[in-house]
């Protein structure tokens, strides 16, 4: 049975990011880019003509920038999984991404095989946070939070296995999951599934609400 080819829409006001970011998807036998946009708005459009299962999305373009062209694709074709790939990692911008709806936030200074990765999990329908963005994000949301949270965190994390709290505290670290199957002894895709369960049991909705209760949790 032929596995099904991931289409994908890559939006970068720069040639060159678009090229590289181009060549290395299609040396993926299952990834087709079917088109290219410059700025958000083309991006908006070319979602909606050829409807690819990901897009790949820059935040600073012209005309209209990728967060604001993320909640445009979240009202006209929700079924599109948009990742935001840029060099700015502020909290702000992923948090926005996250709660407009994209599947993922990649800086640029992502490995190939990791940004290959990011476009699969987001077409399976996973949720994929960059090791660097979650890294920065957890740790500017995580000072200043209280011992209260701290108390119902360790509550929660109670009820993991010693093996499941081991990954959580590697996530808390922001860690890949390649990095915590390493450090681990395990391999990737056994990570993956202890990640899954763990956000499960957690009720977590993707990396970094799990990293977060992991530091508050003192993991």
């Amino acid at each position: 049975m032929t596995a099904k080819v991931i289409r994908v829409v890559i939006a970068d006001d720069e040639p060159l990011i678009r090229a590289g970011i181009r060549m290395i998807l299609t040396s993926a036998p299952d990834i087709e880019v079917v088109a290219e946009a410059a700025n958000g708005r083309e991006a908006v459009d070319l979602a909606r003509a050829h409807m690819p299962d990901v897009m790949l999305l820059d935040i600073q373009m012209p005309v209209m920038d990728g967060l604001t062209a993320l909640g445009e694709l979240g009202r006209s074709v929700p079924e599109v999984r948009a990742l935001i790939l840029t060099t700015f990692g502020e909290k702000e911008n992923v948090l926005r991404a996250l709660g407009s709806g994209g599947a993922g936030f990649l800086l640029k200074d992502t490995a190939p095989g990791e940004l290959i990765g990011a476009v699969r999990a987001a077409a399976a329908g996973d949720a994929y946070l960059s090791p660097g963005a979650t890294r920065h994000v957890v740790d500017q949301l995580a000072s200043g939070r209280g011992a209260a949270r701290g108390e119902e965190a360790r509550r929660r994390v109670s009820e993991l296995s010693e093996r499941e709290r081991g990954v959580l505290a590697l996530l808390g670290e922001g860690l890949s999951n390649a990095d915590a199957g390493r450090r681990l002894h395990m391999s990737e895709a056994t990570v993956k599934t202890y990640v899954s369960r763990i956000l499960s049991k957690l009720g977590c909705e993707n990396r970094v609400q799990a990293a977060l209760l992991a530091r508050d949790a003192g993991l």
